[in-house]
């Protein structure tokens, strides 16, 4: 499976805002984007105004960036998303809010979606009473997503749960039994406001 390697704080300085892909790292002052947030590379005098091309592609960067996905995946997304006769950019901010690594970070489980992707793969949950172990796969409404009984002591969920996570309204679950359930498909005010979706269509479209 592909994956990001190199410095995680360079993609956020390079979106010119933080992405928070260093889970609880992003909300202290070792934050490196709040020492430096200037691009990465050399210093330039004169910054030219952005294309619009360029505007279109940081976009559909930083939407891959906080996802934390890979192109051909990302592109795949889009491809589902586009044979829908309408509503392209908000079906591809669906189908990425519904990959398993995404709902076990909206609960609260982890701090990082980098996190959950690794929590998923080593097989810590089930979905339906079933291990999977696959980040991107795609939950639906009525699934019920649980932790392996023996995984539930582990320290990195015993500390995140601590803290108070604001659950999605698609989303419900209980902290005491560590068991969530999908009541329905997110809407486009549950998914990320940052994310400008038409932005994206607009890209591939051409």
């Amino acid at each position: 499976m592909a994956r990001k390697i190199g410095p995680t704080c360079k993609l956020c300085r390079r979106e010119g805002k933080k992405l928070f892909l260093k889970g609880a790292r992003c909300n202290t002052d070792k934050c490196t984007f709040e020492k430096r947030q200037a691009p990465p590379g050399p210093p330039k005098r004169f910054r030219r105004r952005p294309s619009g091309y360029a505007i279109h592609l940081r976009e559909k960067q930083k939407a891959k960036r906080i996802y934390g996905i890979m192109e051909r995946q990302f592109r795949h997304y889009f491809e589902i998303a586009a044979r829908r006769k309408k509503g392209t950019g908000e079906i591809l901010l669906q189908l990425l809010e519904r990959r398993l690594d995404n709902i076990i970070y909206k609960l609260g489980l982890v701090s990082s979606r980098k996190t959950a992707r690794q929590l998923v793969n080593h097989g810590h949950f089930l979905v339906n009473d079933r291990k999977v172990h696959i980040p991107s796969y795609l939950v639906k409404p009525g699934d019920s997503i649980t932790l392996r009984e023996k995984s539930k002591k582990l320290l990195i969920i015993t500390e995140s749960i601590k803290t108070d996570t604001e659950i999605p309204a698609w989303l419900s679950f209980d902290k005491t039994t560590l068991t969530a359930e999908v009541k329905d498909l997110p809407k486009r005010e549950d998914m990320p406001a940052d994310i400008q979706e038409d932005l994206i269509v607009e890209l591939y479209s051409k």
